[in-house]
């Protein structure tokens, strides 16, 4: 049958939620949900909100992943559906930004606050650097590029978006066409090539004074439309600190802008939850596309570019080195392994075979922190300074912490790995992938 049934079994067993307790949330009979839970009927669109509803009173997160496992008919739902909350703060006005996608007729506000969130990831963070109107438009014409190039995905109406992709004559290398490309590195690059002036000035023309519109809504009230972006760049530059909207600009004319900086507080608060917001605009974005496409099943698996995975060549050599001077066990077999290894960390092919694309279950988490710490202490010991210095740089960057030598600290490494690994964990769930699996 269809996706419903498949989404409320695997959010009931996740959960721990009997059929009988979602039967009664409802005020239906029990066989009704069997027949769902089994997937022998499916139920409508009207009875999934009510699904969602029920379970938001059994468990919130529960009801957040029945929404995601069933994104293909989220049109259908709308605002009636739960969304990923957006974690508070006491520095910034997280109300605000929840309502930057409110009252929108075309893409390019989620784009542009994908594209920022793209940047500031990819600069680490950095509170101090504008980011130009250019760099932030090349990485939204990015972001669109997969969903018109391959699956002609309409934008909207009034959106021009894809027209602007159509203009340009870009070289599409072969990485970019095999989803090699890591980060849209190559994409950027030939998107960038082009001559963008004109692309700039048309895109650029309302979307970087309107996104900020709702954090000062009350002064807003009653302008008229041409006086809208001149005054929005006044109380953005001179109630930076006070306001504190999300960026302002290197000028105090239209004519003068060509570049935004952060707030430092919204920098922080983005870095502290990147997941959780990256997760929200994705959502907010997805639901702006399904509305615009109705009839296109499976919208989220045409809207984000797939990565193929790169080669596993350097983490291999890494834990070859560790296996040369020390004795390791599989954390799911409890097999002494080879030099023959199969993933990021080191098993065996039938365990990994029969892991497949599965989250395993967190009670390895430990025991795959305690292999991490093994790994790194032993090599660490086995290496000159300077190329433990240069092949760790990685664990340094994705787990966040200050030295390099904070690593071999146990605790500190596992708490590095919970604050990073657990909420992709959570991420994948949400996005179909199976998760507790335990090896038998």
């Amino acid at each position: 049958m269809g996706k419903a049934g498949q989404a409320l079994r695997q959010v009931l067993e996740s959960y721990n939620i009997s059929q009988s307790q979602l039967a009664i949330g409802l005020g239906v009979e029990r066989p009704i949900v069997f027949r769902w839970y089994h997937e022998k009927i499916d139920p409508t669109a009207e009875t999934v909100a009510d699904i969602v509803k029920a379970l938001n009173k059994i468990n919130k997160l529960a009801a957040n992943d029945f929404i995601q496992a069933y994104l293909g008919e989220l049109a259908l739902f709308k605002n009636q559906l739960t969304n990923q909350d957006l974690p508070l703060s006491d520095k910034v006005n997280v109300t605000v930004l929840a309502q930057i996608f409110n009252n929108i007729t075309n893409s390019y506000k989620h784009l542009y606050f994908l594209s920022i969130l793209d940047i500031i990831k990819r600069r680490n963070f950095d509170t101090l650097s504008p980011i130009s109107f250019r760099e932030i438009i090349v990485e939204m014409l990015a972001n669109a590029w997969y969903p018109h190039n391959y699956f002609k995905l309409s934008f909207g109406k009034q959106d021009q978006i894809a027209n602007k992709l159509d203009a340009l004559d870009l070289e599409i290398t072969e990485p970019i066409l095999k989803f090699r490309d890591t980060d849209k590195k190559l994409l950027r690059t030939s998107i960038n090539n082009q001559n963008l002036d004109n692309i700039v000035i048309s895109i650029n023309r309302y979307v970087s004074y309107r996104l900020i519109r709702p954090f000062f809504s009350q002064e807003m009230r009653g302008l008229k439309d041409y006086d809208v972006d001149p005054i929005i760049i006044s109380l953005a530059n001179n109630q930076f600190d006070t306001k504190k909207p999300l960026y302002y600009f290197n000028a105090e004319e239209p004519k003068n802008c060509n570049a935004i900086i952060l707030h430092p507080d919204w920098i922080e608060y983005l870095e502290e939850n990147y997941t959780i917001v990256r997760g929200w605009a994705s959502w907010e974005w997805l639901n702006y596309m399904q509305q615009r496409n109705p009839s296109t099943p499976n919208v989220v698996n045409k809207l984000f570019m797939p990565q193929e995975r790169d080669s596993l060549a350097n983490q291999n050599k890494y834990w070859k080195t560790i296996l040369e001077y020390r004795d390791i066990e599989c954390i799911y077999s409890k097999v002494k392994l080879n030099n023959q290894l199969w993933n990021l960390i080191p098993t065996t092919k039938s365990v990994n075979s029969s892991k497949s694309n599965s989250l395993p279950s967190e009670e390895y988490f430990l025991d795959f922190v305690t292999l991490q710490h093994l790994g790194l202490t032993t090599y660490k010991q086995s290496v000159s300074q300077i190329k433990w210095s240069n092949d760790i740089e990685t664990f340094v960057a994705e787990l966040k912490v200050d030295q390099p030598d904070e690593l071999l600290n146990l605790e500190i490494l596992f708490n590095a790995y919970t604050k990073t690994i657990k909420p992709l964990i959570s991420l994948a769930t949400l996005q179909g992938f199976s998760p507790n699996w335990v090896y038998a």
